[in-house]
């Protein structure tokens, strides 16, 4: 298990404070925005910076008093930082010759890797002749090699168009799944954190926003921040909600609790065809309301009949 205990850490304009526990073998998302802390959390923990107090114990051992070298962390960066002249295979073995694995050991586990990266054909390749994600795979590959206690991975799509993210963010989750390492991803993508994860941490201003799995944080956001950065278009202020007869704190609006077909006319202010789905921005009862549809059916400025199921509206803490 990873404990992080009171974990400080300052800059000019920034801090960050940080409590939270990470059992064994689960994968743990740093959810946020730019400038959030995610990243400093992952520097903490390999050793490339250290706080101004707390703990960072993994198994039972204090990783604070030890060097990056001997905390048995591999981290994977956004940049892949692979050898340029280094085979696939070498960049793999690397780490592991440092290490003074004896070679058949240390073949083994390289021919394990490329085997469950599916890199077995583009071993002897050098990195500039591989395709972005391949290079992604050998990186992770490269980190995994040493059987770390902890995989650490910054923003390991980041680099990648959207076609190659979404298909080796389902190679990703394979590999982290199972008999995977314990790993924290920190992204600022949530469906990339919903897809990886069992727990999402979610980061503001450098403290813990929310701390639970995918669809608890989505179905269950603790304020309207949370809710509005995990993509929640429609909430209901203090003041709004106080209007509907509902107690004077703010609200989300669940999809479910919007009714089409019958109740009083909403007028379509904007519609946003995406495809498969179409958007419809909405004026109802003085709200404004979003709703998602997969019929383009109508056109802004028309009407349609809705209704707002009060008993399915979650109540939020905070403004």
């Amino acid at each position: 298990m990873l404990a992080l205990r009171e974990l400080r850490k300052s800059y000019p304009g920034f801090s960050l404070e940080l409590s939270l526990t990470l059992p064994k073998g689960q994968t743990l998302a740093l959810l946020g925005p730019s400038g959030s802390g995610k990243s400093t959390v992952l520097r903490l923990i390999a050793g490339l910076e250290y706080p101004d107090s707390g703990s960072i114990r993994m198994e039972g051992r204090e990783l604070l008093a030890l060097p990056p070298e001997k905390r048995r962390v591999g981290m994977l960066f956004q940049d892949f930082a692979l050898f340029p002249h280094l085979s696939v295979y070498e960049n793999i073995a690397f780490g592991l010759r440092e290490a003074s694995w004896p070679k058949e050991r240390l073949e083994q586990r390289v021919r394990a890797l490329l085997e469950q990266t599916h890199l077995t054909p583009q071993a002897h390749k050098l990195p500039h002749l591989l395709s972005g994600g391949e290079r992604q795979r050998v990186a992770l590959a490269r980190a995994m090699a040493p059987n770390p206690d902890l995989l650490l991975l910054d923003e390991p799509l980041g680099a990648l168009d959207r076609r190659l993210r979404e298909a080796l963010v389902l190679e990703l989750r394979e590999l982290l799944s199972g008999d995977g390492p314990t790993a924290i991803v920190v992204t600022h993508d949530q469906q990339e954190a919903f897809l990886l994860a069992d727990q999402v941490a979610v980061m503001r201003e450098g403290r813990l926003a929310q701390l639970g799995s995918p669809e608890t944080l989505y179905h269950h956001p603790a304020d309207p921040w949370v809710a509005r950065f995990l993509g929640h278009r429609n909430l209901l202020s203090p003041e709004e909600s106080s209007q509907l007869g509902l107690p004077r704190k703010a609200h989300l609006i669940p999809s479910a609790a919007l009714e089409l077909g019958r109740g009083p006319q909403a007028r379509v202010l904007e519609r946003l065809f995406m495809g498969e789905r179409v958007g419809y921005w909405l004026e109802w009862q003085g709200l404004r309301l979003y709703h998602e549809s997969g019929e383009s059916a109508w056109q802004e400025g028309q009407s349609l009949s809705l209704s707002l199921n009060l008993s399915r509206l979650i109540p939020l803490e905070g403004a």
